[in-house]
């Protein structure tokens, strides 16, 4: 080989910092680190503004340093949850990864049904998650924790009272507003067992209750009237949104990858709960008061022009 040749050198790919490297002590003002002070992991989570987020950070926050992201515009609203406000789809999504060593990932920002149209559901909840999944992967996360949803098993009538997780996942073939939900969970399972470095936890609540918290059933539950079918009360489940945000915070430190759903012992019939909620009951032979339910209605016009209706 000639003076001038030079043996072309392999570039080594930039390693990341193992999980004792990214626990070292902190710097004093002076630029000294601290011996013994142990520093604190951070952890992202998504859909930050959301009422259970708030919740879970308040638990997290004293032992944890947390970064918040959501992208609903409401960074404004939640100053003290949210850090950023990016599209998962966006590039600058990346640079949150980039900036911080996450060691942790608790995904709480599926989009529910009432909240954007099909089309950019799908693209938050799905293609937005297998995003943060690779990002995961890409940057070394060693945890991440999916929030799902018991909605997932689908409303058919030969389902038992109470399901396991081992039960088929039939909502994608009963109500097109769950697709997204049933996809994002199949997206989590395929990262679960084909990455396990990740530690993948999905958890499957049942119905969330509580202070902050928008979902059907809550809104519905404050309503003045409320629809029945008569002769029909179907086993409902609650868990108050403290206690769910408890068991993310457990599934967090305790680290058992894997899916569970996330309910108390017990359960209550549907109509006794609306008595409970102190609502009226509107008890219909027919069933156009349930269809507007579904819809999300819960406006008082539940009755359709005709419809045979009794209020209890």
């Amino acid at each position: 080989m000639s003076p001038a040749e030079k043996k072309p050198v392999k570039k080594q790919p930039a390693k990341r910092k193992s999980p004792s490297s990214r626990k070292t002590s902190p710097k004093d003002n002076t630029g000294t680190p601290n011996i013994g002070v142990r520093r604190r992991e951070k952890i992202l989570i998504t859909g930050a503004a959301g009422g259970l987020a708030k919740y879970v950070i308040d638990k997290l926050k004293g032992d944890y340093h947390i970064v918040g992201v959501d992208f609903r515009g409401l960074k404004a609203a939640h100053p003290d949850t949210v850090d950023y406000e990016v599209d998962f789809n966006k590039r600058s999504f990346e640079d949150v990864f980039r900036e911080h060593e996450f060691s942790a990932v608790l995904h709480l920002g599926r989009i529910q049904s009432s909240e954007l149209d099909q089309g950019r559901r799908f693209s938050s909840n799905v293609i937005g998650t297998e995003r943060l999944l690779k990002l995961a992967l890409k940057y070394g996360v060693e945890q991440v924790l999916v929030l799902s949803t018991y909605h997932v098993y689908g409303a058919d009538p030969h389902n038992p009272s109470l399901i396991d997780e081992d039960f088929p996942l039939k909502a994608a073939g009963y109500a097109q507003e769950l697709v997204d939900a049933v996809e994002l969970e199949n997206l989590a399972n395929i990262y679960l067992y084909k990455h396990p470095e990740l530690n993948i936890t999905v958890l499957r609540p049942c119905n969330i209750a509580g202070a902050g918290i928008n979902n059907s059933i809550s809104r519905m539950l404050a309503q003045p009237l409320a629809p029945c079918v008569g002769g029909f009360s179907p086993l409902l489940q609650f868990i108050h949104v403290e206690d769910m945000a408890s068991a993310l915070v457990a599934a967090l430190k305790q680290n058992h990858p894997g899916i569970y759903n996330v309910a108390p012992d017990d359960w209550v019939a549907y109509q006794d709960a609306l008595q409970l909620a102190g609502c009226r009951r509107l008890i219909s032979a027919l069933g156009a008061a349930v269809l507007n339910a579904q819809a999300g209605r819960y406006d008082g016009s539940l009755c359709a022009p005709g419809l045979s209706a009794q209020f209890l």
